[in-house]
């Protein structure tokens, strides 16, 4: 044992030193390799206050970079409020050791990645015992992860923008594969080909089947038993992530949620997202509170952190009009809040109103080519932001209210429900939902795709009858908007939107990193008729 601690302490000294000098005063930095169960050891740097104590120990798990000089500044930051803090990378990636899995080895199989870290951590000769956590995405899943294993010594947990699953906030959406978006991880991997293997097996499984229940938090809610304070942003498809973590871990343990109009990610949380403006009361100070949190339950501070409300949401209104309702926030003691379901039905000529259609036969039409796929831009939600340059592609379809003659509040869950013919056995469809201003601006609010395949469940395949009507019903997304008075509410529909979602090849075959290479086009046709009605589900707040 003393020569692995000597290894260990060499380790450190010489990774150290191979970083770029950064000034962090009052904090000694080192790098460490942790061990796993199996021998395999994760690469991590290390963060502890000056002087000689016991502090409370605090980690975030990541597969990206975890050297650059912004991590480690705010990694400095947190230790000089009294915890050690440690950055540690995934198996595999970057200095760790192993083979690179994904989230795999952070689960509750043979490996447990996080637990062993977790542990390691709570008996090292500087710790008090107590440990927590923290992290945005990729390190909110890893939370997530962590909580099923129950790890004796974990206390709390702090996560922003999170995921439970694998199958439907990885690798795909909504049905959707995304390989051009995880093609590029080799760069992560300490390992390069580790990354290629890891997307040959998620070609094996192509349905939700044993193999992405591995990587399902949401089947073990019943074992996450640690408080928690979690961080959701409306203009973030992963808020479902955010939500389902909430409402499924609070019954074992102290949970709050907060969820705000932010973009996704980490130390983001302003008051300027995207191409809105809102208010100075947007902002969250994430650092600040998240000190709180630990203080309460790593340090035993009677900071009545635990006694704030369970929930807090920030209702959004129009930005730049003076009286406009919302952008407020709200407290409530669970979520979501009781709300009414209003329907509203496409009708023809693009008009978008709550009266169900009454002809007998009325539908719009439109192409898809996967290898001329309309352009969305990115590979991250491009909410907050105009989104008339998509609505204008020749492939892509819009209905739009009639300018509101009252405000209207939509707080809650929204769903598509469409009645839709294909000249293909598979498509993708992508609805987005925007918020239109008087001067025409069209504000992104969410998207979400499905493919259509899944339609009856996403471990079963269900093809389309090329020209016969199929019913999809999908979830958009959550958000909590006040639309104003002279505003309209727009419906966007459309079958590609690449690089954001990669195209379907509209074949119905096996869906591969290598399956464009048999796409064919097809026409697509949504029905807007009295038999066949389409429409969205909004939640909406009675005043």
């Amino acid at each position: 044992m003393k020569r692995l601690l000597l290894f260990f302490a060499l380790a450190a000294t010489c990774f150290a030193q191979d970083l770029p000098k950064l000034d962090l005063p009052g904090v000694r930095e080192q790098h460490v390799m942790i061990p796993m169960r199996d021998g395999v050891r994760l690469s991590a740097y290390l963060y502890l206050p000056e002087g000689e104590g016991k502090w409370p120990a605090v980690f975030e798990q990541r597969y990206a970079d975890i050297s650059g000089a912004g991590t480690r500044k705010n990694a400095a930051e947190l230790a000089r409020r009294g915890f050690a803090v440690t950055m540690v990378n995934f198996r595999g990636s970057q200095k760790s050791e192993g083979q690179y899995v994904g989230y795999r080895a952070l689960a509750w199989g043979e490996k447990k990645d996080g637990y062993d870290t977790c542990e390691w951590l709570a008996t090292q000769p500087w710790s008090t015992g107590k440990v927590g956590t923290f992290g945005s995405s990729q390190g909110g899943f890893a939370q997530n992860f962590l909580a099923v294993t129950r790890p004796p010594h974990l206390v709390c947990q702090y996560m922003v923008d999170t995921g439970l699953s694998l199958f439907q906030e990885g690798y795909r959406i909504g049905g959707v594969t995304r390989p051009g978006r995880f093609a590029d991880f080799g760069k992560n991997c300490r390992v390069p080909e580790n990354n290629a293997t890891l997307m040959r097996e998620w070609d094996a499984h192509p349905h939700y089947d044993d193999y992405w229940r591995a990587e399902d938090c949401t089947l073990h809610f019943d074992e996450m038993n640690v408080p928690c304070f979690t961080i959701g942003s409306w203009y973030d498809f992963m808020v479902q992530g955010s939500v389902q973590s909430f409402i499924g871990r609070k019954k074992n343990a102290p949970q709050q949620l907060l969820l705000g109009p932010w973009l996704h990610g980490r130390l983001n949380k302003g008051s300027k997202v995207a191409e809105m403006q809102y208010p100075p009361n947007a902002t969250w100070p994430e650092v600040e509170h998240m000190v709180r949190w630990f203080d309460h339950w790593l340090k035993g501070i009677d900071n009545g952190v635990e006694k704030e409300p369970a929930v807090r949401y920030y209702v959004m209104g129009a930005v730049g009009e003076e009286g406009a309702p919302g952008n407020v926030w709200r407290e409530a003691a669970d979520w979501p809040p009781a709300t009414t379901e209003k329907s509203l039905y496409l009708h023809e000529g693009g008009v978008l109103k709550p009266e169900t259609p009454s002809s007998a036969s009325s539908s719009t039409s439109y192409d898809g080519d996967p290898l001329k796929p309309m352009e969305i831009p990115g590979r991250s939600f491009p909410g907050a932001a105009d989104a008339r340059q998509v609505e204008a592609q020749k492939d892509v379809r819009v209905w739009s209210t009639e300018p509101l003659t009252e405000p209207m509040e939509i707080t809650g869950e929204v769903f598509a429900e469409l009645w839709v013919k294909s000249t293909a056995k598979d498509t993708d469809f992508l609805v987005r939902l925007s918020d239109v201003y008087p001067d025409g601006r069209s504000m992104l609010l969410m998207d979400y795709p499905l493919r259509a395949r899944y339609r009856e469940g996403f471990d079963r395949e269900a093809f389309l009858v090329p020209g016969e009507p199929a019913k999809l019903k999908w979830h958009l997304g959550w958000t909590s908007l006040i639309l104003n008075k002279g505003h309209r509410l727009r419906v966007t529909l459309t079958s590609t939107g690449a690089p954001l979602y990669e195209p379907n090849n509209q074949t119905g075959g096996p869906q591969t990193m290598d399956w464009l290479k048999n796409a064919q086009t097809a026409t697509h046709t949504v029905l807007h008729e009295k038999e066949h009605a389409s429409r969205v589900l909004l939640p909406v707040m009675k005043n």
